[in-house]
């Protein structure tokens, strides 16, 4: 019997776990592509030889999403696999037309279906929608582990960029650390954070392996999810972050409707900036869902190292990427920073060049804000020159990275940084408790 032929489509990062865990061993199948969506610089690649197995001893191309009726056709192939996040259900429902009338089955994997065993406790930190602060939870979750006397240690979802075979495992305890491998601004802006705190981060393609490592160093995992796709890693504990200032996200989009039913415990982030009406409106939805789950209130503390150079200044803002493209949203704290410091905001649509000028046109959602593109050198490049075009006096940078070290910039920055505080519900100590409850019961 012929195995069936297999599309993933993809985003570099589940799409290989997923491929991992149920295809690359099976005879039952065959992978003849996966397609890329959402980041680029990923397509016209190769999964190499070294990650996809004896099987496929030419590696399994990489390509456009945009050419996926062709490669159904051409390459006679039976099933298409969706393996990526932050969909509304429209986008998916287009997704499944697509493949369903150029000839194929769709198909997309059970959340549990792809979760790894670890033998350590687990505390998964997801999300409705990409900037709701997940990574800002994760790390108050870590940050107290490590005063309870445990040795916390953070998975994170992989960013599958560059040269895949050197990010097979990736472990980051030092600052030198991050140069082991070329790695993207977003990829610095998810790293970057934990060395601030002392908890060693581990992530990469190889999962397996990502857990492995993530064993030998911690007595405690916290999964900090990409997007907001469910966990590779199974829970013992599941949290769900939810952005109080866009309730109308929940229920919308995929997966993190699923997030929501699953997890044990809703953290409502930004409840301050959001307001009474709309955190209500939040925890209702959360609780049509989810009439169980448990629910706590979170702000989320915006700080700034100097804020007398915004006073009255021109500003120009630089926001992290994900949150303001994909992720939906117009700004993020950098933007509430300026405006509360009385910064004059400098509008950098009009001075974008390149790749940059590409996002807003792709993005048309975004504010007056610069999203931290980074993916290749022609966008480090673009961003760097849309910076020293705009006509500001100072950069606020939100983004978690040390940009400053990744491209040059000509004028002064004023560094953002932004922390979950709980106010209401469950408190980072008593989620751990439950959760290393649950691992022993």
């Amino acid at each position: 019997m012929k195995p069936r032929r297999i599309v993933i489509m993809g985003a570099g990062g589940r799409d290989f776990h997923v491929f991992n865990m149920l295809y690359r061993d099976n005879p039952e199948y065959l992978v003849v592509a996966f397609t890329a969506a959402q980041i680029p610089g990923i397509e016209w690649k190769r999964y190499p030889p070294s990650l996809a197995g004896p099987r496929y001893p030419h590696g399994i191309p990489i390509l456009p999403e945009s050419k996926l009726e062709d490669i159904v056709v051409e390459e006679s192939v039976d099933e298409v696999v969706l393996a990526y996040s932050d969909l509304t259900y429209d986008e998916l429902g287009w997704k499944v037309r697509r493949v369903i009338a150029a000839g194929a089955s769709f198909r997309i994997p059970g959340a549990m279906e792809t979760m790894l065993r670890s033998y350590k406790p687990v505390i998964a930190v997801t999300a409705v929608k990409t900037g709701a602060g997940k990574s800002s939870v994760s790390r108050l979750i870590a940050v107290e582990a490590a005063k309870m006397g445990l040795r916390p240690v953070v998975v994170r979802h992989p960013m599958a960029y560059g040269d895949l075979e050197s990010r097979r495992l990736i472990c980051v305890r030092t600052r030198s650390d991050l140069g082991t491998v070329a790695l993207t601004l977003e990829e610095r802006e998810e790293l970057e954070p934990y060395l601030d705190i002392g908890v060693p981060v581990v992530t990469g393609i190889e999962t397996g392996l990502v857990l492995r490592r993530a064993e030998e160093l911690g007595d405690i995992i916290v999964w900090d999810g990409g997007n907001n796709d469910t966990p590779f890693i199974r829970p013992d504990y599941w949290i769900v972050v939810v952005d109080a200032t866009r309730p109308e996200l929940i229920g919308k989009s995929f997966p993190g409707d699923v997030n929501i039913r699953r997890a044990d415990l809703a953290i409502v982030t930004k409840a301050s900036t959001a307001g009474q009406q709309k955190t209500i409106s939040t925890l209702n939805s959360l609780r049509r869902i989810n009439p169980s789950i448990n629910i706590a209130i979170a702000d989320m503390i915006v700080e700034v190292d100097e804020p007398e150079r915004i006073k009255e200044r021109k500003v120009v803002v630089v926001e992290d990427a994900p949150t303001v493209t994909h992720g939906g949203s117009s700004h993020g704290a950098g933007y509430i920073a300026a405006i509360r410091h009385g910064g004059v905001v400098v509008d950098p649509r009009p001075y974008a060049v390149g790749e940059v000028a590409r996002v807003y046109e792709k993005y048309s959602h975004i504010g007056p804000v610069v999203p931290t593109i980074g993916y290749t050198r022609k966008q480090l490049e673009d961003l760097a020159e849309t910076l020293k075009r705009i006509p500001a006096e100072v950069v606020i940078v939100a983004s978690p990275a040390s940009i400053e070290e990744v491209i040059k910039l000509d004028k002064p920055i004023v560094r953002v940084k932004f922390h979950a505080s709980i106010v209401e519900g469950p408190k980072p100590r008593e989620i751990i408790e439950a959760s290393l409850k649950r691992y022993s019961g």
